[in-house]
Order: structure tokens, then sequence, then C-alpha cells
């Protein structure tokens, strides 16, 4: 394990968080579930702020999220997750500068198909509001739901997992959760961010890079499964693929080395 980072093997105490909070949702054609999970992030306590970025969606999502109260950022054709979540992060820059939220806001990051269940990514807030981390993962609970081997997804996990501790001597339990809150050293140090759904494991790679703090913290969270159809197999074809140019990039600037 990384001296930078850790790995709890208790619940840390999440706690009132002492700083704004300010909420990303990337979402495409989730319609079904937005509401939900907006409604479910505003339970959590510090929320100051809740965008979503609806990225190329064909059904209501904006409309939805709009109605659920929530800043809506619409690409009109599909980016990527990691093009998503940085317009996110333009919106939230925004609000900053003309005064609707504060500077030391944190940025939470939470998938769009939730539910109820996203109240309690409010677990993450406290160790980056508290100091103990600059970036919070949340890690699922094991109950049967999620596999690591089904329809290939053990490949493209192993893949992210065996790269993030081969370029940085830590292994995450799950290396591809989207579920994140950064501290702003942690959004300096990881943006922009890797492309497509290669976000997740060049975030952590970079952060841990800069010498800041990682901490996995288990939540209580239900997403939606994955399936192992046709299209199903491209998307994990496409994170595949991802992953490994975000991983590839990271070892060519190791050999490079500064400037």
């Amino acid at each position: 394990m990384s001296p930078s980072a850790g790995v709890g093997g208790a619940v840390p105490d999440a706690g009132p968080p002492t700083l704004p909070v300010a909420v990303v949702i990337p979402a495409r054609d989730e319609a079904v579930r937005i509401g939900e999970t907006i409604d479910g992030v505003r339970h959590i306590p510090g929320v100051v702020a809740v965008v979503v970025v609806d990225d190329g969606s064909t059904d209501r999502t904006a409309v939805i999220a709009a109605q659920h109260g929530a800043e809506v950022v619409r690409h009109v054709r599909g980016h990527g997750k990691a093009d998503a979540m940085m317009s996110g992060l333009g919106r939230i820059t925004g609000m900053r500068r003309v005064g609707r939220i504060d500077a030391s806001t944190t940025v939470l990051f939470v998938d769009a198909d939730l539910e109820a269940s996203a109240q309690a990514v409010g677990a993450l807030v406290g160790p980056v509001a508290s100091g103990e981390a600059d970036l919070a993962i949340a890690t699922l609970p094991d109950d049967g739901r999620r596999s690591d081997q089904g329809g290939g997804h053990g490949v493209v996990v192993g893949l992210a997992r065996r790269g993030i501790e081969e370029l940085t001597g830590w292994a995450p339990e799950q290396p591809l959760s989207g579920m994140r809150c950064l501290s702003p050293a942690a959004i300096a140090a990881a943006t922009p961010f890797a492309r497509g759904w290669g976000v997740e494991v060049g975030m952590t790679i970079d952060v841990l890079d800069a010498g800041l703090t990682l901490l996995e913290v288990p939540c209580d969270l239900r997403h939606r499964e994955v399936g192992t159809d046709w299209r199903s197999q491209v998307h994990r074809a496409a994170q595949y693929r991802d992953i490994a140019l975000a991983l590839a990039v990271r070892r060519l600037r190791r050999r490079l080395g500064p400037g």
C-alpha cells in the first residue's frame, strides 16, 4: 500500500461536514432514475448545489433533472463520462466566480443510477472536509448483486487494479467506483481528466502522484448492473480501451520524467 493511500477497515465517521458540497451527476438516458438520485443527494448535509450534466440523452433526463431542482448542463451529443464530469466542474467554477458558492466547496461526483441510495454517498464528505483525505472513494457492498467476474467485467477491473498498483504501489478494492469526493487540491491534481472511461483510473494515479491522501469508504449503494448482452460487451470494450490509454499515458510520463 502506498504511504499516501489508506483503506479503512471500519467505516470512517463521516459526521457533519465542515465545508459546503457541490454534487456533479453525469447522466445519459437516466430519466427513470435521475429524479430519485437528485432527491437522495439533497439529503446529504452541506450540499449547496447539484449539477446534472446530460451527456446527449435521447430521453427526458434533462427535463426531469431540472424539475427536481438541479442545475442542468446539456451536451447535444454524447461526449463521454470524463467530458461530462469536466463540464460539471466548469459549471461549479462559474458558480464560484459569481459568488453563488464558496471557494472552499468540495466536489462530490455521483453516478446517476443510484436512486434513493445516493444519500449514502454522504459518507465520503466527512473525510475530505476534515482533512483526513483529499480523495474519498466509495466501495459498494458485495452482496451478490455485484460481480467482478460477470460478463467480462473482471477483465476490465483487473486491468484497472493492476495498472494502478504498478504505477503507485496501491491496489484499490474497487478501482472503477464513480462515487468520489475531491478536495480543491485533488481537483487541481486530477484535471484535466483522462478521457472517457479512463477517468477514475487516471484520477487515482494523478492524486497519489501529487502526494495527496486517498481513502476508500464503504457505502451502502445500489447500482444498476451492466448486463451481458452485446451492448454491454461493447461498453466493456470501450472501458478497457480508455483505461488502457490512461495507463499508457501515465507510464509514458514516468519514462519521460519532469519537463
